[in-house]
């Protein structure tokens, strides 16, 4: 992750689809444009649709890295307010 200036990080391991999406949208939605969020996720459902939403919504998806404990960290910039 140090490729990249992290403005805030959001942990999403602790709640459910459809809302680790909505914990998502709603940390994005604090940032500035062109602010770097990283999002802790689990395995499964929300590797699975966070990343399309985020995406969907606009945002640039940087990288998406596998951590050793099995969960995922999501690294999204902002686009447009």
């Amino acid at each position: 992750m140090a490729d990249y200036n992290i403005t805030d990080t959001v942990d999403i391991t602790d709640v459910v689809c459809p809302v680790t999406f909505v914990k998502a949208k709603v940390a994005l939605e604090e940032l500035e444009e062109g602010d770097i969020l990283s999002i802790h996720m689990n395995d499964g459902e929300p590797v699975q649709n966070v990343p399309r939403s985020i995406k969907e919504e606009g945002h640039q998806i940087l990288k998406l890295i596998h951590n050793e404990d099995g969960t995922y960290d999501l690294i999204v910039r902002k686009v447009g307010d």
